[in-house]
């Protein structure tokens, strides 16, 4: 099978049957997300403890390049520390909008998103649950929007 299928596979998996969709009981960082363009609602609920996140979650609404995003995004994120978290943005955003990514920041299961750099519209629906726990970390007031 090729790679591009079980890419494929594993994005419509988590699309179908997102990990950690639920909120947090006492979230120590918590923010809305919205792409005006689709219609995508994200909620990304953390909880960091000592700089590290000890807790990951999401609820919403989106197509299945957004759900599938915040449900690896949370996976991955998990047991982090904000610097790793930070690094882990900006090697995603930069693969999803075809850039190159810094060779000491590994993908993992993330890389199965590489294909929406090919297709524009789509970068919004994988950036958002990204932007938004960033938003989340940063302490930002205000919902997040792709636009």
């Amino acid at each position: 099978m090729a790679l591009e299928n079980l890419y494929q596979q594993l994005i419509m998996d988590h699309g179908r049957r997102p990990r950690n969709f639920r909120a947090i009981e006492q979230p120590t960082h918590q923010l809305e997300g919205y792409n005006p363009l689709c219609g995508d609602r994200v909620t990304v609920y953390l909880k960091v403890e000592n700089g590290r996140v000890t807790d990951a979650a999401f609820q919403g609404v989106g197509c299945a390049i957004s759900t599938a995003s915040a449900s690896l995004m949370t996976e991955t994120i998990k047991g982090k520390t904000e610097a790793e978290v930070e690094q882990l943005f900006e090697a995603f955003h930069a693969m999803v909008t075809g850039k190159p990514v810094h060779p000491g920041v590994t993908l993992g299961k993330l890389s199965a998103l590489a294909g929406v750099a090919a297709y524009p519209v789509r970068v919004k629906c994988a950036t958002l649950p990204w932007h938004t726990m960033k938003g989340a970390l940063a302490g930002a007031g205000q919902p997040v929007t792709t636009e």
